[in-house]
């Protein structure tokens, strides 16, 4: 453990520890993230502190257990079981293609260091024999087959019709209503199951669900395929969130799911979609290659380096990503002229859920050495890499670490409010002057210049957009405080790095 002292004027800096685990107990903090947001599950003791406790949510008549039809509310004989999930962020909704990217890069977290990703993260499932994060991530996966339906299409979501949230979800009485079945959640299953059935088959425990997650994979591949895209499938009765995906969002959908069933199936219809659509994607279009729906250029870089991918179009994605290295030299490598905290990101990125994208700043970098794409310089893609980390961890114009309540993490400064239907007032409200704050490890949406709330941030730089507050009306601190598992998982993958 370390200070830095100026020994003219007698002043120290925070204590600071350098160690190889250093991070190990905040990406315990910040996985358990997960844990919290499930839905039709008690937080009680001993996993969980008293003081964030909560019994299992939305288990009551009329509700996740017996969800009715949206389109058909009155029909009994369509009641569904579709209990479990996350909560998608500070709402308490459930939806699949929200999921679709944060379980992407869930996964990719694992399989890329697979050996941080312990089985004592005090989840109810640790100590089975399966790392935490995938028990964490079959969670949900089950809840996505409870929404897949017999013939192989998906409902796209489940939630309430208004805004009328309690104080904790557990005392949430609304009924709850799931969504038609649609394209875009269909082929937003497709991919994830293919992906954690490929995950899967190294951990003999998971072997058997890996087998069920290909074949239900499969299955949704083919209703997507035998049926037109859908761009019009959320009448958002169901408050919030329009879960709807464009034309162009739903092939990088399928480019990815195509990529992992690729690697687990022999037709040559995967090679053939890939070939005839993954020019159309974002990694094609956008200056960095996994910016955006990231899910389809991280996916695209395994496919380059799987044996199973024909050898042109190895070379047509690595002629691609290398043109991106080379064209953006303010997103990649390590410029620190750029940035005084060492971790450029453009203006225009900083948005709603501007975290989520510079914590896909820092991802990108660290691909560069993770596929040896540029070995002579690898380790300025790294340090930029670890930069970015760094502005999540305190290094940004606040001195703040963007994770809530981490100070018994040894954090001098962090998000002390946040967005959330449940740690977001009352009891909850502040972790310096309530009786808990909210739960810890939880990343913030981020600074935002677009913010179209009352506070008076118009003129602020961009990377100063920002308030620690929870307050919704016309202050719409959700635009800027309000957590997500989206924006949670790109953190966690870059964290997991290090």
């Amino acid at each position: 453990t370390y200070i830095v002292r100026n020994t003219r004027t007698g002043e120290s800096s925070s204590p600071f520890k350098i160690a190889e685990d250093v991070y190990h107990n905040v990406l315990v903090a910040a996985t358990r993230m997960f844990f919290y947001q499930r839905s039709g599950f008690p937080k009680h003791p001993p996993y969980t502190d008293p003081r964030w406790m909560d019994d299992a949510a939305f288990l009551g008549p009329g509700q996740d257990t017996e969800a009715r039809f949206l389109n058909d509310k009155d029909n009994p004989d369509l009641e569904r079981d579709v209990q479990g999930g996350w909560f998608d962020a500070g709402d308490t909704n459930k939806y699949v293609t929200f999921a679709a990217q944060p379980l992407h890069q869930l996964l990719d977290a694992y399989t890329q260091n697979p050996s941080v990703w312990t089985d004592d993260f005090n989840l109810p499932e640790s100590g089975n024999g399966i790392p935490d994060l995938l028990d964490e991530i079959m969670f949900e996966l089950k809840w996505f087959q409870r929404m897949q339906d017999e013939d192989g299409g998906v409902f796209i979501k489940v939630g309430t019709t208004d805004y009328k949230s309690a104080t904790r979800p557990s005392l949430d009485r609304r009924p709850r209503f799931y969504a038609p079945r649609c394209s875009s959640s269909t082929i937003a299953l497709a991919g994830v199951f293919a992906h954690a059935a490929l995950a899967f088959q190294s951990v003999p425990e998971l072997r058997t669900a890996a087998e069920t997650l290909q074949l239900q994979a499969k299955q949704a591949w083919d209703w997507f395929e035998a049926h037109p895209i859908q761009v019009d499938c959320d009448s958002q009765e169901i408050k919030a969130g329009d879960a709807d995906r464009n034309e162009a969002e739903q092939i990088g959908l399928a480019v990815t799911a195509a990529v992992y069933l690729s690697q687990i199936d022999s037709k040559p219809e995967y090679h053939d979609y890939i070939r005839e659509h993954a020019s159309e994607t974002r990694p094609f279009t956008d200056p960095m290659w996994s910016l955006y729906e990231a899910h389809v250029g991280d996916a695209l870089l395994a496919y380059m380096h799987s044996a199973e991918a024909p050898s042109d179009l190895k070379q047509t994605f690595s002629t691609a990503f290398s043109q991106r290295i080379q064209n953006s030299p303010d997103l990649y490598g390590d410029d620190t002229n750029i940035d005084p905290y060492r971790a450029f990101m453009p203006d225009a990125q900083y948005h709603w859920g501007s975290n989520a994208i510079k914590a896909n700043v820092g991802n990108a970098n660290y691909d560069v050495s993770l596929y040896k794409l540029d070995l002579e310089s690898a380790e300025s893609f790294e340090t930029r890499s670890l930069d970015v980390l760094h502005y999540f961890h305190g290094v940004n114009p606040f001195g703040m670490v963007y994770l809530t309540n981490m100070y018994d993490y040894g954090a001098v400064d962090s998000a002390n409010e946040m967005y959330h239907e449940w740690f977001g007032n009352g009891m909850y409200d502040n972790a310096k002057s309530s009786a808990s704050g909210p739960a810890p490890g939880y990343l913030t949406g981020g600074p935002n210049k677009n913010y179209t709330g009352s506070a008076p941030l118009a003129n602020s730089p961009p990377m100063r957009a920002y308030l620690d507050r929870n307050d919704g009306g016309e202050l719409k601190m959700w635009e800027i405080t309000e957590p997500s598992i989206g924006y949670q998982s790109a953190y966690l993958k870059l964290l997991s790095k290090f």
